[in-house]
């Protein structure tokens, strides 16, 4: 079975933690009744975008917030991508961290966001998430009973060895819970994640919190996803909605038997060694 329905929750960002759970078994109830086999949310949708909230927010994995998500999993029996939150370590390091639940609320992957924000766009945006974050340094993908699926966070879609390296180890679905802002969405939104699945002959959904134009960092909005064909086949505009999108995931293998790009690469001219022999790629 490769056919699969996702509901993304293009949420507002909720700080109180009773209003934020109350939404979110909602969510996950009319998931549930519409028959979708995934709930994916945004970025930081519990938590203010900004260094300074980040430590604020930040719970070890485990903690109430995980445990939370974990249970609604296991109750609505669906699989649950709960955007990201911060996470801290032992050491006290923090990052941000998504997580993914199987349908008996069982931790299924934990991505640590690889690529910190940091920018600085003349006449624009600057951010450094690296002030407070710690990166992660894991390739991300899981097994589902539809086929491997990968997992990344925002900033990490401009980097397209990640992508590569997901589809590598046979990633066919990512998810990319992520928050691009008023000076990035509009430029890079569509054009990031099209190409990163018309590259690697993918599907990637792109889940992004609503937007709030009172809010400090003001989200573009606009969750998507994108088929292995560079197609946008599910978009919404900035404001709060779900959205339900049927997957047939038989179309990766479609594509990449027309257009074998993966079979085409010329790895006797370039190689990730390393990483290939580890993986047991080659």
């Amino acid at each position: 079975m490769k056919k699969f329905k996702i509901a993304q929750v293009q949420m507002p960002v909720i700080t109180d933690r009773k209003a934020c759970l109350d939404y979110l078994e909602s969510a996950a109830s009319r998931c549930r009744a519409a028959g979708a086999d995934l709930l994916a949310l945004p970025e930081m949708f519990s938590c203010p975008y900004s260094t300074a909230a980040f430590p604020q927010y930040a719970q070890p994995q485990g903690g109430s917030l995980w445990s939370a998500c974990s249970a609604i999993a296991e109750k609505y029996q669906i699989w649950f991508s709960p955007g990201t939150m911060p996470e801290i370590d032992e050491k006290g390091n923090i990052f941000n961290t998504a997580y993914i639940f199987d349908r008996n609320g069982n931790q299924a992957a934990k991505h640590r966001k690889m690529h910190l924000f940091d920018i600085d766009v003349e006449g624009g945006q600057h951010f450094r998430e690296s002030d407070i974050l710690s990166a992660g340094n894991s390739i991300t993908t899981f097994d589902t009973e539809f086929g491997t699926f990968g997992l990344a966070i925002c900033y990490d879609i401009r980097f397209f060895e990640l992508f590569r390296l997901m589809a590598l180890k046979d990633a066919r679905f990512i998810l990319v819970p992520a928050a691009f802002n008023m000076t990035t969405g509009p430029m890079h939104w569509e054009l990031l994640f099209r190409s990163q699945a018309v590259g690697n002959q993918v599907f990637i959904a792109g889940t992004a919190p609503a937007r709030n134009p009172e809010a400090d960092y003001v989200s573009w909005g606009h969750s998507l996803i994108a088929d292995p064909w560079g197609n946008v086949i599910s978009r919404m505009d900035e404001k709060e909605a779900m959205q339900i999108t049927e997957i047939d995931l038989e179309e990766t293998d479609r594509v990449r038997e027309q257009i074998p790009v993966l079979k085409h690469r010329r790895t006797d001219v370039y190689q990730l060694k390393e990483f290939l022999e580890q993986e047991g790629l080659i």
